[in-house]
């Protein structure tokens, strides 16, 4: 399916390298800028860490107001064609991938701001109900052990990265007219089937973070390089700047991966099952973003366009 969808995984290819590189230009710029101005005071050096910690910073905001879209655009048109390739059935003839992926989400979901609503929320219902000690306890019950617990909730939390993508396939699988409540129908689906998603998700995650450190590691003697012809003593940049090229790797290779396992996944297990109204229970005790979702869903209606 990664081969299959190749346009899309050079799409994001070419997003996560702009973005490292925009990293890469607004630490170098602003490190020669404040290296220049501190060169009055005689703290060059000084100056040149601020300037470079500012360009970070503000590169960081602007990804940080750009993830809707990024989400919108990108990672939301690429799950469309991969149910669709899932499903077996051909992109439309004389239509990109591209094309076709960012069509089906804009139609679908007509404004991004309802995508990426649904997007956090499930996010939030995830760390809440399946991050806690107390439900690692139940999971892995090792009495006595706290430390282990905490351990053992930080790799699971990890693991619930992707499942977000996974509950967003479901909505571009069933046609759904209402986001919010076939996103709870989704993470219901998942809940019940909790003990099986995990440990695929575990050991997905484990095997994912291996090969990014890999790829650190691999670029770590490069990015030092390049910080060494920045002005100044900046060798925790070429560090940052390693770090963030191997995480744009991670998303732009090796994401796609994962997200398409682990649909194959979910959608495999959830065959010909329902939603359990004990777990709907469960849920709505543990999670208040849970009943936000359900407000949510009772309060839809279906925008103007978007196909019944």
């Amino acid at each position: 399916m990664m081969l299959r969808t190749l346009p899309f995984v050079l799409l994001r290819l070419v997003v996560f390298a702009a973005i490292g590189a925009a990293y890469l230009f607004a630490i170098g710029t602003g490190a020669a800028v404040g290296y220049g101005l501190a060169r009055v005071t005689g703290s060059g050096e000084g100056g040149a860490f601020i300037g470079g910690a500012l360009g970070f910073g503000i590169v960081s905001v602007a990804l940080y107001l750009a993830r809707e879209y990024l989400l919108y655009l990108v990672k939301a048109a690429h799950i469309a064609v991969l149910v669709e390739l899932y499903d077996g059935h051909d992109i439309p003839a004389g239509q990109s991938q591209i094309a076709f992926g960012s069509g089906f989400v804009k139609t679908h979901f007509t404004e991004s701001s309802v995508l990426f609503g649904v997007d956090q929320l499930i996010k939030a219902i995830l760390r809440t109900v399946f991050g806690s000690v107390n439900f690692i306890a139940s999971f892995l019950p090792v009495p006595g052990l706290q430390g282990l617990l905490n351990l053992a909730e930080k790799v699971v939390r990890l693991s619930l990265t992707y499942v977000d993508e996974i509950i967003l396939a479901y909505l571009i699988r069933t046609r759904t007219t209402n986001p919010w409540a076939t996103a709870q129908e989704g993470l219901i689906l998942y809940a019940q089937n909790y003990k099986h998603f995990l440990k695929n998700a575990l050991w997905l995650t484990v095997f994912l973070w291996l090969l990014t450190a890999a790829i650190f590691v691999v670029l770590l003697a490069p990015a030092a390089a390049l910080a060494a012809l920045i002005p100044g003593n900046l060798s925790l940049f070429g560090f940052a700047l390693a770090l963030i090229l191997a995480l744009s790797l991670k998303a732009a290779l090796l994401e796609p991966i994962a997200i398409a396992a682990l649909m194959e996944v979910y959608f495999k297990t959830i065959a010909g099952q329902t939603p359990d109204p004990e777990w709907t229970a469960r849920l709505n005790q543990l999670s208040g973003k849970f009943r936000d979702l359900g407000a949510k869903a009772a309060g839809w209606a279906r925008p103007a366009g978007v196909p019944a």
